[in-house]
């Protein structure tokens, strides 16, 4: 959507050192930085006593393009500025109106657009180009699963609290990449910290959050890498037992992501390095890649091949195809038998 990249850092930098622009239009599919980036405007631009009179919460269902530009073009009564927030603005119809705002936006205005669950759509390109021209388009991305580690850590450090990449993996494999619940989840977890030991251990993973530092998605994998059956066996025989811990639909794109990796890193031209064969896979620290030379000691590529196969194999029986009542413990132990032999 917007030409150049503008990141959740740079627009929140702006706000800090309190260079507004006339309009931010806040859309995609990953609220928690659409809510941030807003919340800091509502919270910050004025100062109390003049939110009564100088800043305004609208929701786009409830009115028009030409009601916001209505209110837009108010002059403030005993501020700088007036905030104007349109949330669920995905609702507002015919922007024409605010298309035709945007050319010549009011100074003393702040409008904030929240648009939430998706984009502009892409035919409107004069509407993106306006909006682009007039202030901030800002699009919050979904988080890929592969940079939750990343987020979870540079989270944590911003309140002065390190983590572990275990303890790291397990809050990442445990919560996923709802940001809203996974902040939520890391606030209670720097809540219990003491003040003396700012540290996030697996033990306190399990007290705070309820994962297992024995019996979790990070320690299976870890047996798979190392095909260590036993342990393997003992980690799955628990989620059985436990099914609230997780089970096969939370384990099996962990298995299957970790040996779609792993058949690439036999393509890598390099891939007894640690360093190139982190490059080729993509990922941020050559740390990682350490799992996928062992996984090419322990695992043929022809025996990957056939553990891709089975894998999907599996997801379709999950799914009631070609299995009328085999339960999903008894798939996950039918797939972990297959990788070891």
């Amino acid at each position: 959507m917007p030409e150049t990249a503008i990141t959740y850092e740079s627009v929140m930098h702006d706000l800090q050192q309190r260079k507004f622009r006339p309009v931010y239009y806040l859309m995609g599919e990953e609220p928690y930085y659409i809510d941030k980036i807003s919340d800091w405007i509502a919270e910050n631009v004025l100062q109390p006593e003049g939110r009564d009179f100088d800043q305004t919460v609208l929701f786009g269902s409830d009115v028009n393009a030409s009601q916001i530009v209505d209110a837009a073009k108010r002059y403030p009564m005993m501020s700088e500025y007036q905030v104007l927030i349109v949330k669920e603005a995905q609702n507002v119809k015919n922007v024409e109106a605010l298309e035709k705002y945007m050319k010549a936006p009011m100074p003393s205005t702040i409008l904030v657009l929240c648009h939430k669950n998706g984009t502009i759509d892409g035919r409107k390109r004069e509407y993106v180009k306006a909006i682009q021209q007039a202030g901030i388009l800002f699009e919050s991305k979904k988080l890929r699963e592969r940079d939750l580690p990343g987020f979870i850590e540079r989270y944590l450090k911003a309140q002065e609290a390190s983590i572990d990449t275990k303890s790291t993996q397990m809050i990442a494999e445990a919560i996923g990449a709802d940001l809203s619940r996974l902040t939520g989840e890391l606030d209670k977890v720097l809540l219990s910290l003491p003040e003396q030991d700012r540290r996030v251990t697996p033990q306190v993973v399990e007290d705070q959050i309820g994962v297992s530092k024995d019996y979790n998605a990070f320690e299976l994998r870890d047996a798979i890498v190392n095909r260590n059956i036993e342990k393997a066996n003992r980690i799955i025989k628990y989620f059985d037992e436990n099914p609230k811990a997780g089970g096969l639909y939370a384990l099996l794109p962990m298995v299957f992501n970790y040996f779609q990796n792993l058949m690439l890193a036999f393509y890598c031209p390099q891939k007894g390095s640690q360093e190139a064969l982190a490059k080729w896979l993509d990922m941020k620290s050559p740390w990682g890649a350490r799992d996928y030379l062992t996984g090419m000691q322990n695992y043929s590529g022809m025996k990957v091949m056939q553990i891709i196969s089975k894998i999907r194999e599996i997801d379709a029986k999950s799914k009631g195809l070609d299995n009328p009542n085999t339960p999903p413990g008894e798939l996950m132990k039918e797939l972990i038998f297959f990788t070891f032999h």
